[in-house]
């Protein structure tokens, strides 16, 4: 897998979770988001699955600003997004 993502010319991210919040409301998404941040360690990379539009710009915008890094974004499937989420430091 590595091979193949270099000779595409990106790196690949394995996740250590995935938090699927397709269907859950603003603020919801974001308030699931930040607990199950805050449960696991720093470093840790998390991917959330999320609905299109206020959602997953929403999410992506607070975990930022809440000093995690938004390593990727990208369209899952149709209507929906994939966040790759580190956590970072407190």
């Amino acid at each position: 897998m590595a091979a193949l993502a270099r000779f595409l010319g990106g790196s690949l991210l394995v996740a250590d979770f995935e938090l699927d919040l397709r269907g859950v409301a603003c603020p919801m998404n974001f308030v699931k988001t930040r607990l199950f941040l805050d449960k696991i360690q720093e470093g840790d990379l998390v991917t959330v699955l999320l609905d299109g539009g206020e959602p997953v710009e929403s999410v992506s915008e607070s975990v930022v600003q809440d000093g995690h890094t938004l390593e990727s974004k990208s369209e899952a499937a149709e209507g929906h997004f994939k966040l790759s989420i580190r956590k970072g430091r407190f």
